[in-house]
């Protein structure tokens, strides 16, 4: 299992207790210093059966800027996201099969 963490992010800290919490064996990536490539991202986004514009964070001075308002296709959504980390929600646990977006944090009990 993994959870794409952020240790600045009070919900994503929330979703780490929580699998420490469940007693679950979990890799942490912390996706601002290893961010997902545009392969990665796509087969996240796929586990989650979300639209790449589902896991945009849309308050993002960066998405504001830059991409707000803009029509966007997926795969440019996702290229956005892969060159500005702090575009992508988080906290998101994967295991083998399935992905979730922990928000709020007490649904990632939802995919154990």
């Amino acid at each position: 299992m993994l959870i794409y963490h952020n240790p600045r992010c009070s919900k994503s800290r929330q979703g780490l207790a929580i699998l420490k919490e469940l007693d679950q064996d979990f890799e942490i990536v912390e996706y601002l210093k290893n961010p997902p490539t545009q392969d990665e991202l796509t087969s996240i986004i796929k586990k989650l059966h979300i639209k790449p514009i589902e896991l945009v964070r849309k308050n993002e001075a960066i998405w504001k800027e830059n991409y707000k308002g803009k029509e966007l296709s997926d795969e440019q959504i996702i290229k956005a996201m892969v060159e500005n980390p702090k575009l992508i929600e988080r906290p998101i646990v994967i295991t083998d099969k399935k992905a979730i977006v922990g928000r709020p944090p007490e649904i990632i009990k939802n995919i154990l």
